[in-house]
């Protein structure tokens, strides 16, 4: 049986960083993975962009990878996986607590118009003077990692690098859903995009798998992410 290898894609704020723990079990599965650092976070020399930077890079790695492949993003990296998916070809797209947006939507046009959830990311921003923001490692570590202990936290949090405010405002182009299986796994314990999102999101896409888990589902376990990553990827 043929596994299509992933490419997964971080969310605001992170890196390919915030996947190894899932790696590792992917691995132990047999099914091969690829992560990215989108433009300016991790360890990316690229001076920070927007939306359709992100996208653009996400589409050269899949393009790079071949056609037969599962993209999946995280939070923000929803929205890439939507644009990349819409410029380039993939097998599956899988959304983790992520942004499912529709064409001509952004993730803050998304928010506002939705019915309003307050969310606890919100008192961890911090912005600033270049058009960016940042956050509180104090306040986001129990947010985003309430399960880890304080000195794994702190070792995420300090990865942590700045977000533009450019990506979260730009409007997606395309909708790749209608003609691509989509799967969206919804955090219902999540802190940082409210669950009651999620769902409206989930409706978009063909599968929807819930877990009792928080906005890092694949930091939290990582092998229950991988299980379900390689069933899809085996399909």
């Amino acid at each position: 049986m043929s596994i299509r290898p992933v490419l997964l894609v971080h969310g605001a704020w992170s890196g390919s960083w915030c996947w190894a723990r899932l790696q590792s079990e992917l691995d132990r599965l047999g099914v091969p993975s690829h992560s990215i650092d989108l433009p300016g976070h991790g360890a990316s020399p690229l001076p920070l962009g927007d939306l359709e930077g992100d996208a653009r890079a996400v589409a050269d790695a899949v393009d790079a990878l071949g056609p037969e492949v599962t993209l999946i993003g995280h939070s923000y990296g929803g929205a890439v996986i939507t644009r990349a998916a819409a410029l380039t070809s993939v097998s599956h797209l899988i959304y983790i607590a992520a942004f499912a947006l529709e064409d001509g939507e952004s993730v803050n046009g998304f928010l506002r118009a939705a019915p309003r959830h307050r969310v606890e990311l919100a008192d961890a921003i911090r912005p600033a003077e270049d058009g960016t923001t940042t956050l509180d490692p104090d306040v986001i570590g129990p947010i985003f990692y309430p399960t880890l202990d304080p000195t794994e936290r702190a070792a995420l949090t300090a990865r942590h690098s700045p977000q533009p405010n450019a990506a979260m405002t730009q409007a997606v182009t395309g909708n790749p859903r209608p003609t691509t299986p989509s799967t969206y796994v919804l955090c219902n314990r999540d802190r940082t995009v409210h669950p009651e999102h999620q769902r409206i999101m989930a409706e978009r896409c063909d599968t929807t798998i819930e877990l009792a888990r928080d906005h890092y589902p694949f930091i939290e376990d990582p092998s229950e992410s991988a299980g379900i990553i390689a069933r899809i990827s085996a399909g």
